[in-house]
């Protein structure tokens, strides 16, 4: 992470102008990744820097406030843990903590880029106050202007809260004589919950010399601390920015009373020893503790997202980011069993030679911890480099690793895979962390069968889409085509959308496309019939009202309980023009040859399959060599929240400014990636430009 001069950094800058402004106590930003639908933590401030291990790379499709403030381009807002905990379960589960939470999109001016989050403390009134909004609202192009292409090579930019004031030396020490004065003892922990102050009797207390306490976390230094509680409560106190306070045992019998008081650089801690008076029930005998509250919370982020993984990267991406930062490894494999052998589908931090030798070994080979594993059904744990020797002769060294925790997947008694964790140092596994890593392969066993079932049914359904859809446009002299077809990115993957393109005779072209209904394989049935409909009246010599009547009646007669648009376009490369027919299908946009561009109001007409008797009629426009005829399906232009027509107008500006000389396919790539193709789809898109070329048969070519 990137700490050294964050604050005089200008997003860093930025980021504490938005908290100031806004009265918030924590900011995160994320930056929408170039090449995937995907939001990237980008800077932080307010907050302790592994809260938000979990959620360093977050899917925009993720039920989570910052991925539907960004998809949604709205602002989302939870006034507590009980609003949050009913709009966005997953992530009241993984922060217990009462605090509001407002999220708002990061926008350039034309395109998403990303999105804000806000915290603010408990005890924030039900709704952001006037003024509030208005500033958060001010905040958000200018944090837009200032972000960087992605988080710096060593993570987010960390921006540390200024001070509350300058100290001069002898303030800070006569500050320190005042304290060691008071019953009891001090210390101060960062955010990052690191002892940055100790007071002498404070360390008494603690049982632990002052030097040996200084830049470690407390619940790490000392044992009987590490449980889930001191952790715990500091991020409730640091996050809710509420005092908070337990009690625990220092071993052998001696109890003291913790009393946390938080703001925004970290958190001061009076320890002193609890009386009678305390309540027994806030005493926490933490040595019993299963495991740090951080690892407690990456466990049940980590489970309450596989419910919702899909596919086999969803759930090795989820357990690579949530299980291996919580266990502290270094490394991670992730196999599957297919056809005797193994497969890898995912690793981290093991040498490409590592990951290469293991690849598709037999289930039968003896010297490899995954077939044992799979063989036994039994999880192993390897502590150090002369444990590993004794059993796999040669692994410590191929791999780099000196300890290993080999979990076995299985389902019904039926072994899937095999993930392994792995430590470049040794590493002693206690049974509690046994016993949660040997559960949480049960979890993962059954989202990796599910996410098998899931890939299969994605690629039947892929190969059925590629089937229906032509293969490739036949090539007509005169006349360059592009096409392009982006699916739905949510539900089976497969929708109605279609093109075609029929080349008539030497001089004429039709083309066509049209959106059935739905997104299963009932719709992409409907949808080849009705390419295929087209296609036979559009050969058969058909003017274009006709083939539409026709193919209404015959989809009427198949009563598909389903409605189709489709627009059908009819040109002639000699006279350049172009006669248009619709079936409710949006409007085409025409570039002219100077540039101009204009939305064609065809006669919209009935969808195809409504009432068998419907007439359609057919608009004539001129295409000149030089011009392009946009066609496209909804997908394209729509988005939530905004009107139809303005996407479509937004096209329409968007193809204006491209260049006029540009190559249709070029013209068609930068139009999707304009209207934002990496990003989650809810409707499929299809785009198909046609662009008379003044070459055709009778100009010598």
């Amino acid at each position: 992470m990137t700490t050294g001069g964050a604050a005089e950094a200008p997003l860093g800058r930025e980021v504490l102008r938005t908290m100031a402004e806004t009265g918030a106590s924590s900011a995160m930003v994320y930056e929408l990744a170039p090449d995937a639908p995907v939001l990237r933590l980008t800077a932080l401030s307010g907050i302790p820097p592994p809260v938000l291990d979990p959620w360093r790379r977050i899917a925009l499709a993720a039920p989570l406030p910052v991925a539907v403030a960004a998809r949604g381009q709205r602002l989302v807002w939870a006034a507590g843990h009980q609003q949050l905990a009913r709009d966005f379960p997953r992530t009241a589960v993984t922060l217990p903590y009462d605090f509001a939470l407002g999220a708002a999109p990061l926008n350039d001016g034309t395109d998403c880029r990303g999105a804000v989050v806000l915290l603010w403390p408990a005890g924030h009134a039900p709704e952001l106050s006037d003024a509030e909004r208005t500033a958060f609202a001010a905040a958000c192009p200018r944090l837009a202007e200032l972000l960087p292409a992605g988080p710096g090579p060593d993570g987010p930019l960390v921006v540390p809260v200024p001070p509350a004031r300058t100290v001069d030396p002898d303030q800070a020490l006569a500050a320190v004589d005042y304290v060691e004065r008071l019953p009891g003892g001090g210390c101060a922990l960062d955010l990052d919950g690191r002892v940055t102050m100790l007071s002498g009797s404070a360390a008494r207390l603690l049982g632990a010399g002052v030097p040996r306490l200084l830049g470690t976390r407390p619940w790490e230094a000392l044992p009987w601390l590490a449980g889930p509680v001191f952790e715990d409560r500091c991020r409730a106190a640091v996050i809710s920015r509420r005092p908070a306070s337990f009690t625990a045992r220092r071993p052998p019998a001696q109890w003291l009373a913790f009393r946390l008081f938080p703001d925004g650089r970290g958190v001061s801690v009076w320890i002193s020893a609890a009386d009678d008076q305390e309540d027994p029930e806030a005493r926490w005998p933490t040595e019993v503790m299963p495991l740090r509250a951080g690892q407690m919370y990456h466990v049940l982020h980590l489970a309450a997202a596989l419910t919702e993984a899909v596919g086999v990267q969803d759930v090795t991406e989820l357990f690579a980011e949530q299980i291996v930062p919580a266990f502290g490894a270094q490394g991670m494999m992730m196999y599957v069993a297919d056809a005797g052998r193994l497969r890898t589908v995912g690793h981290r931090g093991y040498p490409q030679a590592a990951v290469e030798a293991f690849e598709g070994i037999p289930l039968s080979t003896a010297n490899s911890p995954t077939v044992r594993a799979l063989a036994t059904g039994e999880p192993s744990f390897f502590s150090t480099v002369e444990e590993t020797e004794r059993f796999f002769p040669g692994l410590a060294e191929l791999t780099g690793m000196a300890a290993r925790a080999v979990l076995p997947l299985i389902v019904s008694g039926r072994p899937v895979g095999c993930c392994v964790l792995a430590y470049r140092h040794p590493r002693t596994f206690t049974t509690s962390e046994q016993q949660v890593l040997t559960s949480l392969a049960g979890l993962m066993a059954q989202a990796l069968d599910r996410a098998f079932l899931y890939d299969t049914k994605q690629q039947l359904a892929h190969d059925l889409q590629a089937g229906l859809l032509p293969h490739r446009l036949p090539p007509v002299p005169g006349l360059a085509v592009a096409a392009r077809y982006l699916p739905s990115t949510r539900g089976m993957d497969i929708g109605g959308d279609f093109y075609d393109l029929i080349r008539l005779d030497e001089h004429q072209v039709a083309a066509v496309i049209g959106d059935v209904q739905g997104h299963n394989a009932a719709a992409a049935a409907l949808m080849g019939q009705a390419r295929t409909a087209v296609h036979a009246h559009a050969s058969a010599g058909a003017a274009p009202d006709e083939v539409l009547d026709r193919t209404n009646r015959l989809l009427c007669d198949l009563d598909p309980d389903l409605f189709t648009s489709c627009l059908y376009v009819h040109l002639d490369l000699r006279t350049h023009q172009a006669c248009l027919a619709s079936a409710g299908h949006p409007p085409p946009v025409l570039r002219h040859p100077d540039g101009r561009t204009e939305v064609l109001r065809v006669p919209p007409g009935m969808l195809l399959g409504v009432a068998p008797g419907t007439r359609y009629s057919a608009t004539t426009v001129a295409v000149p060599p030089g011009a392009v005829l946009a066609l496209y399906t909804d997908g394209l232009v729509e988005r939530p929240g905004r009107d139809l027509d303005e996407g479509v107008a937004d096209l329409a500006t968007e193809l204006a400014g491209a260049d006029l000389a540009a190559d249709p396919g070029i013209l068609a790539d930068a139009v999707l990636a304009r209207r934002g193709a990496r990003r989650e789809r809810l409707d499929d898109v299809a785009l198909l430009l046609l662009a008379p070329t003044g070459g055709g048969p009778d100009d010598g070519g």
